[in-house]
């Protein structure tokens, strides 16, 4: 891991290096994640945090199943019985 020395500033706010920034695509105004896990501040980029979620629901979503046809069909049968 690149390690970058940086200092906090009024309101606890702490510039991310330029060359940190360039890796994730950052740019100024974009939206992050961050995350305290094991004593240690994370920041991620929403595309990154999107593409991890969609990787835990491929690890228990079995192939070929579509959730948004179940809902879609969960919320037709709801609407029937009104």
């Amino acid at each position: 891991m690149n390690w970058i020395r940086t200092s906090i500033g009024e309101g606890g706010r702490i510039v991310i290096p330029a060359e940190f920034r360039k890796a994730l695509h950052l740019k100024p105004g974009d939206v992050v994640m961050v995350g305290l896990e094991d004593d240690e501040i994370r920041i991620q980029s929403i595309r990154e945090a999107i593409r991890r979620a969609q990787e835990m629901v491929r690890e228990v979503v079995p192939k070929g199943r579509s959730l948004v046809d179940e809902l879609i069909a969960e919320r037709r049968r709801e609407a029937a019985r009104e």
